[in-house]
């Protein structure tokens, strides 16, 4: 079981949503199942076969949740000396030298990425790209949508 790596935030959202899978959510489910049981034959209830459905998935996701929280290993870049090296959980502003658009990335885990939030994947193109570069570096990235070319403005560790 290997370890993978999590921001102190990222880890602090799975048990948030644990916590509402748990105590909201499957509630919800049970007393749906239970309705639908009392409309008669479970053969033909598509309520009781839907709602099982959403149960199976919500104890499906809590299960994937507790094995994250499990092999987490929580990495706090505000506890290390920021030498301008990017590293896991650092902040990243990039120039990128094709557009001059002006670019920030959160290197995160794979249950963190989220591309709209800036958030992206330390094993990604771009992620693997930036590790261990350091800050003032130009970096050529192959993408699956072609070569991109970054300067490294700054590195922080927030």
């Amino acid at each position: 079981m290997d370890k993978e790596p999590i921001t102190i935030q990222g880890l602090e959202k799975l048990k948030e949503e644990l916590v509402f899978l748990k105590e909201k959510k499957r509630p919800e489910i049970v007393s749906a199942i239970a309705e639908a049981r009392s409309h008669g034959d479970l053969k033909e209830n598509a309520e009781y076969h839907a709602a099982k459905e959403q149960q199976s998935h919500n104890e499906g996701r809590i299960q994937e949740i507790n094995d994250i929280i499990a092999r987490a290993n929580v990495i706090d870049v505000t506890k290390i000396s920021n030498d301008g090296k990017i590293i896991f959980g650092s902040s990243v502003y990039l120039i990128n030298l094709d557009t001059d658009e002006k670019i920030d990335y959160k290197i995160v885990g794979k249950d963190e990425a989220d591309l709209k939030k800036k958030l992206i994947y330390f094993k990604s193109p771009i992620g693997k790209g930036l590790i261990g570069k350091n800050k003032g570096d130009l970096v050529e990235v192959n993408t699956p949508s072609g070569v991109k070319n970054f300067e490294i403005k700054d590195v922080k560790y927030i």
